[in-house]
């Protein structure tokens, strides 16, 4: 049933006004929760620009040697290749968001699923960026020494103890990344996504 079959019936009179205007309203109503993500997720796009121009900016902000800054770059390079093919895909999501129209049921429900979609999407994108973060953060370590502080500290410290600390980091930043990506992936789309999914079980009752 669409905005047409509904027109039509009304024009007709070959149906209680009683049901249609509620089966329009709880349509109507998903328009609320989709507002919601379509702006939230025009300020996401907007957010991940400006903190790519941040990073990029971390060498010269850091001071990097001319031989770190080149490994810097180089490695920048494949992370803004990763960053624009999810961004590519979420900035399309978003198009099609502004595109959507809840007049049926069968609409809604292909939004709804998009939506969960693409929520893993945002999820599986965080997640490939840990690997480039984790190197950053070690190329700023590294730039506050010199190659015989680095010798002279492995010595002392020893290449287990370097490498129990890169394993270290590595899990710390995957769990506090996970729980962060989790709460803010449910903060600005999830709970707006089980608003649809409540609107798809009232119409199911239609």
């Amino acid at each position: 049933m669409d905005f047409n079959d509904i027109q039509s019936a009304w024009n007709n009179d070959k149906s209680e006004n009683v049901i249609l205007p509620t089966y329009l309203q709880k349509l109507q109503s998903a328009n609320m929760p989709l507002d919601k993500i379509r702006k939230n997720l025009k300020k996401e796009l907007v957010y991940q620009i400006f903190s790519i121009l941040f990073l990029g900016s971390i060498p010269v902000i850091c001071h990097f040697s001319p031989l770190l800054q080149t490994a810097f770059y180089g490695l920048f390079v494949l992370f803004l290749v990763t960053c624009g093919y999810f961004l590519v895909k979420l900035y399309w999501f978003y198009k099609r968001l502004n595109k959507v129209e809840t007049n049926t049921k069968d609409n809604l429900y292909d939004t709804y699923f998009d939506v969960r979609l693409n929520m893993e999407l945002y999820k599986s994108f965080t997640y490939s960026l840990v690997p480039f973060v984790l190197v950053f953060v070690g190329m700023i370590f590294l730039n506050n020494y010199t190659v015989e502080q680095l010798t002279v500290l492995i010595h002392e410290k020893s290449a287990d103890f370097f490498l129990g600390l890169l394993m270290g980091v590595f899990l710390g930043m995957m769990v506090c990344l996970g729980s962060v990506t989790e709460w803010w992936v449910n903060n600005l789309y999830g709970k707006y996504a089980k608003e649809l999914r409540k609107v798809l079980d009232e119409l199911k009752e239609e």
